[in-house]
């Protein structure tokens, strides 16, 4: 039978030695990121709202025709 073990350890040494390879952002990268996803969270969220008011209105005054 195999020893789960000993797999579990060349995944964890691995896995480290992938993470290291990774470049990681700065403070200034991260936080700039993090900015433009808020923003676009933001614009998205606004946009959908808009979008969403826009068809109940449509639909409310194709239904208020036909009733």
């Amino acid at each position: 039978m195999k020893n789960p073990f000993r797999s579990t350890r060349i995944f964890v040494g691995e896995m480290i030695g992938e993470l290291q390879k990774a470049s990681w952002p700065n403070r200034t990268e991260l936080r700039d990121s993090t900015i433009v996803v808020i923003i676009a969270s933001v614009i998205l969220g606004v946009f959908t709202s808009i979008s969403d008011f826009a068809l109940y209105q449509v639909v409310d005054l194709l239904t208020s025709w036909v009733s």
